[in-house]
């Protein structure tokens, strides 16, 4: 695959690398050359001076024969436009754009630019490593309304089918995390010691369903 990565930053040259070991060619795009400074002296891909959202740019970069495009600058806007003339000048199916502002992210979702919003996932990562106990969000839709986040449940639940628990937390086991691989739950899948039970919801719904899965199961709302 020829990749084409707008800014290079800590994310780009780190992205250029990481594809370039993968085999994949790649050319980053900077508006500043001393930026390609934080490309490894062996980086063999290509660097071009200029603004990444300027048709001449994206050819000297390689945009007309590219399988997908990232624009992770510092700008916002500047992603997002050089995302969509990636898309819909060039016809790169592949694109993604980052997003410092949340908030921005489900507008442009709508204009179909997958985005990241680099400011929440930042936070959710800290958060998982200095809150180890309580749900660790994984993933967030780009509204930050549903959320993918893992969860352990207390003793009472080992031995309970995976659907009794998800009947009486209301929601839906994504998948579960055991001995090292995952699983996705089926209807006689039992809950057991040590699983880590990754669980889609919306996040308001998230410290509910803690609690449900932190405590025995009530009467007739799952489990024995």
């Amino acid at each position: 695959m020829h990749i084409v990565i707008m800014g290079c930053g800590r994310v780009g040259s780190t992205l250029a690398h990481i594809l370039e070991d993968q085999g994949h060619s790649v050319s980053v795009i900077d508006q500043d050359p001393e930026a390609f400074r934080k490309l490894r002296p062996g980086f063999r891909g290509g660097k071009i001076t200029g603004i990444g959202f300027d048709r001449d740019v994206l050819i000297e970069a390689g945009i007309e024969k590219a399988d997908a495009f990232a624009a992770v600058s510092s700008g916002d806007n500047s992603n997002v436009i050089a995302a969509r003339v990636a898309r819909e000048s060039f016809g790169v199916t592949r694109v993604a754009a980052r997003i410092y502002d949340p908030r921005r992210a489900e507008v442009y979702q709508r204009l179909g630019i997958p985005t990241v919003a680099t400011v929440r996932w930042t936070a959710d990562q800290m958060l998982r490593r200095l809150m180890p106990e309580g749900p660790a969000t994984l993933w967030r839709d780009p509204t930050g309304t549903v959320v993918l986040a893992d969860l352990s449940c207390c003793d009472e639940w080992l031995g309970e089918k995976v659907s009794e628990l998800e009947a009486a937390a209301g929601t839906r086991v994504a998948f579960i995390s055991r001995l090292g691989e995952a699983l996705i739950p089926g209807p006689a899948t039992v809950v057991q010691q040590g699983d880590v039970l990754h669980v889609i919801a919306k996040e308001s719904d998230l410290d509910r369903i803690a609690s449900v899965f932190s405590r025995p199961a009530e009467p007739g709302k799952g489990g024995r």
